[in-house]
């Protein structure tokens, strides 16, 4: 059985997109060491890029080519300081020249070299081939594909498209919602309890703690930053960042200095019933509009959705439960991590093979779930508000005008925590044995949903609002 850690689910990267922007530069990554293990990266003379289907239609405006750039160059998503990305890109379009792994240097033309192909390969729609000259002419090639929240696949070493993860043995092993509410009630145990049985397995309870409190402060930063930041963002739609304004009506002239502090003061503001939407909608777009400038963010489950759960989150610590701590921080990103494994294991989270209800809509989920455990939602209450959260997410496509992570993307997360709130609040008034529709249905329900959409729908930009807007409007 396919086991996928809270840290597989909530993974810290570059925006705009995990799909297209993380998955191809952790792919590059990847290539990399192929190249490595065959022995033959120093005999390397030429590089060359080929992107497919849905990466070659949105490439551009999801900043795919950059993302494979910096792969290449050897720079890690993670760590790698955001201010430094334009740098190494003006570098190597001004020189020509691309520093493999930061140690070969090989002659490369981002417009020659990176092809955006319009055809999509069989196996998935998110597909890339690596090709290299190396020795005597000789040429080694290799295809990866993006398969949503970062997660990176070749065909040959994985049994279908979205089963890409290393097996790890898991004290419980979850594949539906149904197993793991057997083992909450089979062991008497919250599902963040059996998660963090299952984290267990893999690292210290010291080092669970330390990652999930990384993760936190990522988001935490990114909302803050979000909220701190005016203009206008990248990409030529000339979209104006909200956060800004709309943290400023509400902060008003309380003082703080840093994140953690603008927490407590928020905390302390009192907060009307129509402000407790604005707080949670700023804290939303906040991230994504970090996310749509090449911010960091933690994918959750990808990077088009990583505002959800932070603000749902944020909901949480300064509006329900002013003493919250790092324990309830990390409950809920461990309940939150599981439900969007499920989600993977049963249908998708890539909106290149799914729409947009495989990102927001999973997301809203997640975020339901966590939010209603805390709220001291029972186990079946905590499928419940997810089930209801994805339920009215179904069939939501995926059309960003212009390619872009903006228009609908940015506000989508609004609207997702707001509706990861409203049913975490439904099924805690619900008795769970009233429950018509089981989380594992509507999973499943999302999977034959995406398999029939229209391709237009799927992150390609060929349909709806992608089409419905002139962009020399914008």
């Amino acid at each position: 059985m396919e086991c996928i850690s809270v840290f597989d689910m909530l993974k810290i990267g570059v925006g705009p997109s995990s799909s297209h922007t993380l998955g191809p530069w952790r792919a590059a990554e990847l290539f990399i060491k192929e190249l490595r293990d065959r022995n033959i990266f120093n005999q390397v003379t030429t590089i060359k890029i080929d992107l497919y289907g849905s990466l070659s239609l949105t490439g551009v405006g999801h900043a795919t080519d950059l993302a494979v750039m910096l792969g290449l160059s050897g720079a890690d998503p993670e760590y790698v300081p955001v201010d430094d990305i334009s740098g190494i890109i003006e570098k190597i379009n001004i020189e020509q020249t691309l520093l493999l792994d930061n140690v070969l240097a090989l002659p490369f033309s981002p417009k020659e070299d990176i092809v955006f192909n319009r055809n999509f390969l069989p196996f998935h729609a998110n597909g890339m081939m690596f090709t290299v000259q190396y020795g005597e002419h000789e040429i080694y090639e290799s295809t990866f594909y993006s398969i949503g929240g970062g997660f990176v696949v070749k065909e040959e070493t994985a049994e279908n498209p979205e089963n890409d993860i290393i097996k790890k043995s898991f004290p419980f092993p979850i594949e539906k919602a149904t197993e793991l509410l057997a083992y909450c009630k089979e062991q008497n145990k919250k599902v963040s309890e059996i998660v963090y049985e299952n984290e267990l397995s893999l690292r210290s309870d010291e080092e669970i703690s330390k990652e999930l409190m990384r993760v936190w402060n990522t988001m935490l930063e990114c909302m803050y930053i979000g909220c701190h930041t005016e203009g206008t963002l990248p990409g030529g739609l000339n979209v104006r960042r909200r956060a800004f304004d709309t943290h400023a009506k509400l902060i008003g002239d309380l003082p703080y200095s840093n994140p953690q502090e603008w927490v407590q003061t928020i905390r302390h503001t009192k907060v009307y019933f129509r402000q407790i939407l604005k707080w949670v909608s700023c804290f939303a777009l906040a991230v994504n509009e970090v996310n749509a400038a090449l911010g960091r963010v933690v994918t959750a489950p990808t990077n088009g959705s990583a505002g959800v759960i932070p603000a749902v989150l944020m909901y949480y610590l300064v509006i329900e439960n002013h003493k919250a701590s790092e324990k309830e921080i990390k409950q809920f990103l461990m309940v939150a991590g599981e439900i969007g494994s499920i989600f993977k294991k049963g249908a998708t989270i890539s909106a290149a093979m799914g729409g947009c209800q495989a990102e927001i809509g999973v997301s809203s989920a997640m975020a339901a779930g966590a939010l209603c455990e805390l709220m001291g939602g029972c186990p079946e209450q905590v499928m419940m508000a997810a089930e209801i959260a994805m339920e009215h997410h179904l069939g939501l496509t995926c059309d960003p005008i212009g390619g872009l992570v903006q228009i609908p993307c940015i506000e989508r997360n609004a609207m997702g925590a707001v509706k990861a709130i409203n049913a975490a609040e439904l099924a805690l008034d619900t008795d769970p044995r009233n429950a018509k529709v089981p989380l594992d249905k509507v999973v499943s329900t999302m999977w034959e949903t995406a398999k029939d959409m229209n391709h237009k729908y799927k992150e390609t930009s060929e349909g709806g609002l992608a089409v419905a807007v002139n962009l020399s409007d914008c």
